[in-house]
């Protein structure tokens, strides 16, 4: 029979509690161990002193499994309702097995919706590994985790934190927005009224840690400066500092987050055009793929023309076991030499390891293209390590030998 916890509070949102519901459904639902009988005790405890045997601090620390610790059986059964206020009483009766077997439960369903919820309670509950799980997810998925209603319940010295990272990878309108959304939903918490006096007083000194100068003049002018957060001085200021030879100084951060750098897979070793390859008739390139390690597939390298400058239409497709995860429908611009011309999805997508993902590229175009040579089933970038293999969705001829789609743009 295993082990079970009450039910905590959670997120309508998210299944996971933020951290004041975690700590008070903790309390609720600790399993105790049992109190041994004092006369009992009294023995044990002279039995030891006799011996001059020395209890440890920690007697939890020296029993490996949970079947010697008073509690019912070695199967932990986890849900996402319960998971943190689990961790929560593994951390105070320090269960060490039980609260590994918690972070790896949050490991294994960290995504871009609950990545900045899962931030603020890995910092509470001191998970390094975990943290970096989440800043990973956080970064690479910035624009759809700061969208998240999970994003708009972390506490105030989380969002300060986000806000403060160097490698968000999206734009500043974005940060903007979420901000305002993030000071909306603390009005409520306070029971007070969304005003953007209430939302202002609400952010506090975190205002300034959104990088406002480094928005374009047209999403400032669509955006912030007409939110009402911002006060008149301040939205003059930013206008002129966007179109004025002298600069008034801005309280407001002026240097562009660096984001990420995307890494590339090149899976072929040469490439090489014919008079009568490479064509497009509305077939479909693909390949099969997998890593050994979570990536955020962020598109793909594709040739171009090898007969002058051309312009190709292309969609771009990500699955796996059939299910489609990702598309879009672009063009790029090919200027007739043999490198790689990127196309994008429209956010990066996480991809996990040690399964196959299919991706896919069905262009439109005059022109016959470069295509690649010497193929490679394993190719090591960096710390990931890429399989390929030949798909089935493939009708124009790309395996893993030879074809289209030299490259896969990620992040890791």
């Amino acid at each position: 029979m295993a082990a079970e916890l009450l039910p905590a509070s959670i997120s309508t949102n998210t299944n996971i509690p933020n951290g004041n519901e975690a700590l008070s459904a903790g309390k609720k639902s600790i399993i105790q161990p049992e109190e041994p009988e004092p006369e009992t005790h009294s023995t044990n405890t002279q039995q030891n002193l006799n011996n001059n045997n020395v209890e440890p601090s920690s007697w939890q620390s020296t029993h490996p499994t949970l079947r010697e610790r008073y509690m019912y059986s070695d199967e932990i059964e986890l849900e996402a309702d319960t998971v943190l206020a689990t961790l929560y009483a593994a951390k105070k009766y320090i269960v060490p097995a039980l609260a590994k077997a918690c972070v790896n439960f949050l490991e294994t369903s960290l995504e871009a919706k609950n990545a900045c919820v899962l931030l603020s309670q890995s910092r509470l509950f001191e998970e390094p590994e975990l943290t970096q799980r989440c800043w990973e997810v956080i970064d690479a998925q910035a624009e759809l985790a700061l969208r998240s209603d999970g994003f708009c319940e972390i506490d105030l010295p989380t969002l300060e934190i986000i806000l403060r990272r160097e490698t968000l990878n999206t734009r500043e309108a974005v940060v903007f927005q979420a901000v305002l959304d993030w000071a909306a939903a603390e009005c409520r918490r306070r029971g007070l009224a969304v005003t953007s006096r209430n939302r202002r007083a609400a952010l506090g000194k975190a205002l300034y840690l959104v990088r406002i100068p480094t928005m374009t003049l047209e999403e400032f002018a669509d955006g912030a400066a007409q939110s009402d957060v911002l006060t008149l001085e301040e939205t003059h200021d930013v206008f002129l500092w966007f179109t004025a030879a002298n600069k008034p100084r801005l309280e407001f951060p002026l240097v562009q987050r660096a984001g990420l750098a995307p890494q590339r897979c090149h899976r072929f070793q040469s490439s090489a055009y014919r008079s009568n390859q490479w064509r497009y008739r509305g077939r479909c390139d693909s390949i099969q793929f997998a890593v050994d390690r979570r990536i955020f597939m962020a598109g793909l390298g594709l040739y171009g023309s090898s007969g002058g400058k051309a312009e190709y239409s292309v969609k771009i497709e990500l699955k796996r076991q059939g299910t489609t995860l990702a598309q879009n429908l672009t063009k790029f611009l090919s200027d007739g030499s043999s490198s790689t011309f990127s196309v994008w999805f429209e956010h990066p997508v996480q991809v996990e390891q040690d399964a196959f993902y299919t991706v896919s590229a069905v262009l439109d175009g005059n022109e016959l293209s470069y295509f690649g040579q010497e193929g490679m089933t394993e190719v090591q970038c960096g710390k990931v390590t890429f399989q390929f293999q030949c798909s089935s969705d493939s009708t124009n001829g790309t395996g893993v030998q030879g074809g289209q789609i030299p490259e896969l743009v990620f992040y890791g």
